[in-house]
């Protein structure tokens, strides 16, 4: 037996399903990290593997990236948490508004749930309405007024709704299908006079990769805009990952509001809801919408989301370009695999994501997402792992890339890849 799984029976006296997030689990137990250092996670065992998971995409400069350590470090000197105001948490708001389109004004929290949460609140408080709009197989968190037709751990695990919320609740959430702006638009009509907000993952990265078609966030953009509904992108996933301002520079679509996570942090738990300013100051003490935590701008986490934003911005559109080019050098072989070899596999990928689909139907929405073969994924994820490469257990996830992955990196996981497609 081995130690990752001793520990995973262990774990599983200990904590439900042995895991502190349904995503880490998979059959027949996952690997334990002892240490992880630029493209590589180390496990418990021994075993060494090149990382895609990047812990759910957070970590774009890779593990232990020495600049964010340094800064960290210096911090832990002079305290971890003070519970008043930060020199740095005034820098950091200052660089976030002037990066990020949608942003004049910005609050500081601790998760990207959190930050999603509190600003459909701030929607809700400014427009006085209730209802809001989701689309299906975005992932906005675990609380309640979202985790209706979700996507990450809810799909995989056969829950695109839980127990625990009620029926109440989720009559106020609104479910339309994702790139469909007909039906979108059928809905706003229906229901303007009650929706506060329709928040949207303008790329979808919670159930695989799925990229908005040509038009669709402008129309998103234009309706919310004639009906005074608060526009809300959920650019957890993708800030400061398709570009310095996220999707909406990306895609040139501006929000009303922004939720931003993961990258932001650099590896540390940090996360922010940005956005007009008419809004914004909505919140406690300027407004009377109530939002607070203990941990909010908590001075580790802000030192290390200072280091990865100045990293990112003094680098430029060079290192996004650059970050293309790498996933390229993965997804052009292996497309070149899928056709040569008829294989029924979608292929979906945009700046530094990418993922696999099992299914000859091209994947555009929530609905294409769930044709997949789940069974043939985990096989080819399993394939994976036993030559040392490590991708999200999931086929409703989506694999990241990092600067610390070499050309070796790439050339590698391309062969290896191809290799288990093959298989």
């Amino acid at each position: 037996m081995t130690k990752s799984e001793e520990l995973f029976e262990k774990a599983k006296t200990l904590m439900p399903g042995g895991v502190n997030s349904p995503v880490r689990a998979f059959q027949p137990y996952p690997f334990f990290t002892e240490r992880a250092k630029g493209s590589r996670l180390f496990d418990v065992d021994g075993k060494e593997y090149i990382d895609y998971c990047l812990a759910y995409g957070p970590l774009i400069l890779g593990h232990t990236y020495p600049k964010i350590i340094d800064a960290v470090a210096a911090q832990l000197e002079n305290g971890s948490l003070f519970g008043t105001p930060t020199e740095q948490e005034v820098e950091l708001a200052e660089l976030i508004c002037n990066v990020v389109p949608s942003a004049e004004m910005v609050r500081l929290v601790s998760t990207g749930g959190e930050a999603t949460m509190s600003a459909i609140r701030a929607a809700r408080g400014y427009t006085g309405e209730k209802k809001i709009l989701k689309f299906e197989g975005c992932y906005h968190g675990a609380h309640d007024y979202v985790l209706v037709k979700a996507g990450s751990g809810a799909t995989t695990f056969g829950m695109p709704t839980s127990l625990g919320i009620p029926e109440e609740t989720a009559r106020n959430t609104i479910v339309v299908p994702f790139n469909y702006a007909e039906k979108f638009e059928k809905a706003v009509k229906e229901n303007k006079d009650d929706l506060a907000a329709v928040i949207v993952e303008p790329v979808i990265g919670n159930i695989g990769l799925v990229l908005p078609k040509t038009g669709f966030l402008e129309t998103l953009r234009e309706l919310t805009e004639n009906y005074g509904i608060v526009l809300i992108f959920d650019e957890v996933i993708t800030g400061f990952r398709l570009a310095l301002g996220g999707a909406q520079e990306y895609y040139g679509v501006t929000p009303d509001l922004t939720t931003l996570g993961k990258v932001l942090g650099g590896g540390f738990p940090i996360a922010a809801f940005a956005g007009k300013e008419e809004i914004m100051k909505m919140i406690a003490p300027a407004g009377k919408v109530y939002q607070a935590g203990t941990y909010s701008g908590n001075p580790v986490s802000v030192v290390a989301a200072l280091a990865t934003l100045k990293f990112l911005r003094d680098s430029g559109k060079d290192f996004y370009a650059k970050m293309e080019k790498n996933c390229e050098a993965i997804i052009t072989p292996l497309k070149k695999t899928v056709r040569d070899c008829n294989l029924k596999v979608q292929v979906n990928n945009l700046a530094s994501m990418f993922q696999l689909f099992f299914t000859e139907t091209p994947v555009c929405d929530y609905a294409t997402v769930k044709t997949s073969d789940t069974n043939k994924f985990m096989k080819y994820h399993k394939k994976l792992l036993e030559k040392g490469v490590f991708i999200p257990p999931s086929q409703f996830e989506t694999c990241f890339l990092s600067a610390a992955h070499s050309n070796d990196d790439l050339n590698t996981t391309a062969a290896c890849v191809i290799s288990a497609l093959q298989k």
